[in-house]
Formats: C-alpha cells, structure tokens, sequence
C-alpha cells in the first residue's frame, strides 16, 4: 500500500488526530456545486469542472442568484456539507471514495475534490469558493484520509482476506450438511426396506403366560448426525457474527483507500471572468 495522499510539497498536519477522530473541523465556503467526470484523478480533469461550473455560476448570477454558503464537517468518517442555517446534511461524501483533492495556488480561495458517488458509482467533482483557505482544508481533507485508513487496518481491513476465506469455508460447510442430510435419508430408506423385507420372529409366551412387552427403543437425537456429534452451523459461530453485506463494503473501503487520495495544487483563475464567483 502506497502512502494515502501525496503532494510535491509536503506539509504537516495542522490539526490533532483527537479533533478529527472523536470531533470535526468546519469550515465555511461558497458551494459552486458538483459535476460528473470521467475519472477519479487528474489536475486536467477538475481544471475542466471548474471552468464548467464557474461559468454556471457566472450566468446565475448574472440572473440575480446567489452563490449559496456550505458549511463543511471534515472527519475521518467523511466530508459533510450543510446548510450552514438549518445544519441539514446536503451531501456526505466517504473519505475511501474520495480520490483527488486539489486547491488554487493563485488566489487560495477556490479548492476541489473528486468523488464516487455511493448510488450511481459515477465520479463527481465538487468544487468550493472559500475565504483564503483553500489549501488549509485541501489538508485537512487529506489528513482526515490519512487518520481513516490506519483506524481501517487497525479495526479489521487487514482481515478483508481472512474473512474472505471464512465465508468459503462456511459455504463448503454447509454443502457439505446438504450432504449429510441426503445420506440419512438414503439411509433411513435402506433401513425401511429391511424392515419390510425382515420376517418379525414368533413372540415367546412369558412364564405367566402374557406375551413379552415390546422392546423400548429410544428415539434418535436429531440433533446429531451419522457420527452422533451436533451438525455445525455456521452461522451462530461467533467469527460469523457480521451483516451479509459487511464483505462488500469492505472489498469497497479497501479498493478505495488502496487508490489512495492525491493531493495537489493547481492554477483555476485562467482569465478575468474567473476572478470572482
């Protein structure tokens, strides 16, 4: 596994491990909206979502609508954005679907980020209007992802293949009770038959003359199989205790984090009408 995020200039975290793990850090920001694009990274490819949704932007505002204010949450378990009034959730982006991260290097105001979306699986760009602090939450959006995957390795992602390898073996498990049960049956049947084809000796009157009472037989424990043990069920064992789902969520939260986040700054204000949104 490559380093979580990488940028040419590497600085250092500028918040606690404690503030992003058991709180948020927020910021304010102008929400210039999101856009679908063909892939999960590259300067190129949000430099073209920028452009696009800036000069939406631009005749909106020219139509008398303002460019509306976000409240952003960064946590290790994502980057919320809110209506900074109501705090309504409008979207919630995980950290291991979040693959590119970029900021402006010129003006410092506006930043980027690339995201898979949970729903469609298309990637979309997100891009903000900030007050100077662009590069700021690029990083703290990166040391967010950094703090997510060592709790990911630390809480089970490194047993992804483990588990992978219990649900197999719970499958060969139970074809193999599949099995066992067609052989009681067959053998049940066989027994039947012999039953039939058995002539039942003559009883032998007792000594007072009443005909012996039957023999008790026990009944069998159907709880226990050919070999009188308990059949095995997988799925009240203790290292089986998870949700259906829980396997492909973590096949999902692995692939994401082993792409890793990239971070970088770029140059968006390429002309004068991208001066302000």
């Amino acid at each position: 596994m490559n380093r979580a995020f990488n940028r040419k200039k590497d600085k250092s975290w500028m918040h606690t491990p404690e503030a992003l793990a058991k709180h948020y850090i927020a910021y304010n920001a102008k929400f210039l909206g999101n856009t679908e694009v063909e892939a999960p990274k590259g300067t190129e490819v949000v430099k073209d979502a920028v452009r696009k949704l800036k000069f939406q932007r631009h005749i909106k505002k020219s139509e008398g609508q303002k460019t509306p204010k976000v409240e952003l949450q960064i946590s290790i378990y994502g980057v919320k954005i809110l209506d900074p009034k109501t705090k309504d959730v409008q979207y919630n982006c995980q950290l291991h679907r979040i693959s590119f991260c970029a900021d402006d290097k010129t003006d410092k105001r506006i930043f980027t980020f690339i995201c898979k979306d949970s729903e469609s699986n298309k990637h979309l760009c997100y891009v903000f209007d900030s007050e100077k602090c662009a590069e700021e939450i690029t990083l703290t959006i990166g040391q967010a992802f950094d703090l997510a995957y060592k709790k990911f390795l630390e809480s089970g992602g490194k047993d992804v293949e483990t588990r992978k390898q219990i649900g197999t073996l719970q499958k060969r498990i139970q074809e193999l009770e599949t099995e066992n049960t067609e052989l009681k049956k067959q053998l049940q049947d066989l027994e039947e038959q012999l039953m039939i084809a058995h002539v039942p000796p003559v009883p032998v009157p007792a000594s007072n003359g009443c005909p012996p009472p039957p023999p008790t037989t026990l009944p069998p424990d159907i709880r226990k199989d050919l070999f009188g043990a308990e059949p095995f069920d997988p799925f009240t064992c203790g290292a089986a205790d998870f949700p259906p789902d829980i396997q492909s969520k973590l096949d999902e939260m692995q692939e994401g984090f082993k792409m890793g986040l990239t971070l970088e700054g770029a140059v968006f204000s390429l002309d004068p009408l991208d001066s302000r949104c």
